[in-house]
């Protein structure tokens, strides 16, 4: 079938398989690797994305359903090579160790921050509770996203 999806801005058409993930279609036919695949169950978020201005998990996602859309990846945070106001709190308040599930909680975040630029540590709790990371107990996460938001 084929698919056609803006991409960080970067309109795709691509013949793919009906079956085929969102997030396999990112990673292997687009080269967009950005976005990592944790559990395939949609249980971990390493692979969120947005998909016309929603956050979604792009394992939960064919990319078919992603025909017409506007999709947008960790890829597309960064500005002429320069880290956003988010990526830069994540480095500044050790917001990643391992890096993992890095991708998906600034997407997670990104969202979070578009809907409620102003949020309480609780609402931030709750923005990125899809997101499984392993390393940090989310104490700095939640710190670089307060972080971004001032």
């Amino acid at each position: 079938m084929d698919v056609n999806v803006t991409v960080n801005g970067e309109s795709y058409e691509r013949d793919v398989e009906p079956r085929k993930l969102l997030i396999h279609f990112l990673r292997d036919d687009l080269d967009l690797t950005g976005s990592h695949i944790g559990c395939d169950t949609g249980n971990c978020g390493a692979c969120s994305v947005i998909v016309d201005g929603v956050l979604v998990k792009s394992c939960m996602m064919l990319a078919v359903q992603a025909d017409g859309s506007n999709v947008e990846t960790v890829e597309g945070l960064a500005q002429d090579g320069e880290l956003n106001g988010l990526q830069q709190a994540f480095s500044e308040h050790h917001g990643l160790q391992c890096g993992y599930c890095t991708p998906g909680m600034l997407m997670s975040a990104t969202a979070l921050l578009r809907a409620n630029p102003h949020p309480s540590e609780e609402e931030i709790r709750t923005g990125i509770q899809g997101n499984i990371c392993r390393c940090t107990g989310y104490v700095n996460i939640v710190e670089a996203i307060k972080a971004a938001a001032e």
